[in-house]
């Protein structure tokens, strides 16, 4: 709830009237929390990060201007999910994941074996200039979201469908065959898509690497979506921030309740993990 949302709450249920300033210095004590929180050591290895940002509203010099909220969450090596930490800023770019990323090195994660990111220009180099040996993978659902921009109504289905047989192919051959054949049937029409999916190959040709308890982890982005999806339900009604600390005391709060769910670690995890063990060797510690 806002200061001013427990304000009215207070004056309907015990006729009380306390000020949204006072609520904001007695709320102040969450900040601490979040300090605490945001500083806290980090275990060495994650073998599976999701990044991603979402937009809030903050009010500054008499309007209301976009900022981002940059999210983290990693996979331990016990296959529970955890919130490692987030961040607002005005605008979302490469540059300031820089500073992210070196922030959780210095708080004792030294290795991400698998970074799972949408399609951020110049994010994969932001992430390898800071953890050299990790591999980057793109979101296919972003990749097929962005696609399907292109696409007229009555197209969406087959193209989808082709671009479907790409990202679940069984080898990377047989991907590039796939891709192949959507350029001689769909090329000509919807040339931006072809050159997408060609100029981010790279960081979409991981996914061939592991078997399908990984690719089903790793191909999207969907479990940090989730979590935004319900920071998104807690601060929608809100309109804009006063400033970034209110907005950094709810998103904390909303986050520690969506998170206090992660009682279960991710499904088929000891299968899944046998892998990246294998191709990473030395690099995971034993759960």
């Amino acid at each position: 709830m806002s200061e001013r949302e427990i304000s009215r709450q207070l004056q309907e249920l015990y006729d009380v009237e306390v000020s949204a300033s006072l609520i904001s210095d007695v709320t102040d004590a969450v900040m601490d929390e979040v300090i605490t929180w945001r500083s806290r050591p980090l275990d060495s290895v994650y073998p599976i990060v999701y990044l991603d940002a979402f937009i809030i509203k903050v009010r500054h010099e008499k309007r209301v201007i976009n900022k981002s909220c940059y999210l983290v969450i990693g996979v331990g090596v016990d296959g529970h999910k955890e919130a490692l930490g987030f961040w607002i800023a005005e605008t979302e770019g490469a540059k300031l994941w820089l500073g992210i990323l070196t922030e959780l090195r210095n708080r004792g994660l030294t290795d991400i074996p698998i970074a799972c990111v949408d399609g951020l220009k110049g994010f994969p180099e932001a992430i390898t200039t800071i953890y050299p040996e990790t591999r980057v993978q793109a979101c296919l659902v972003h990749m097929v979201r962005n696609s399907m921009k292109y696409v007229g109504y009555k197209d969406r289905r087959p193209v989808a469908a082709a671009l479907k047989r790409v990202y679940s192919s069984q080898t990377i051959e047989e991907a590039e065959m796939q891709l192949t054949d959507f350029k001689l049937e769909f090329g000509t029409r919807f040339p931006a898509i072809v050159n997408s999916w060609r100029n981010n190959w790279e960081r979409i040709i991981p996914l061939f690497d592991y078997a399908p308890e990984i690719r089903r982890v790793i191909y999207t982005t969907n479990t940090i979506e989730s979590v935004n999806s319900v920071l998104r339900r807690a601060i929608k009604t809100k309109g804009s921030f006063p400033s970034d600390e209110a907005a950094t005391k709810i998103i904390y709060l909303a986050l520690m309740n969506a998170t206090s769910r992660w009682s279960m670690p991710i499904r088929e995890w000891n299968l899944a993990l046998n892998q990246p063990a294998i191709l990473h060797p030395d690099r995971l510690p034993q759960p």
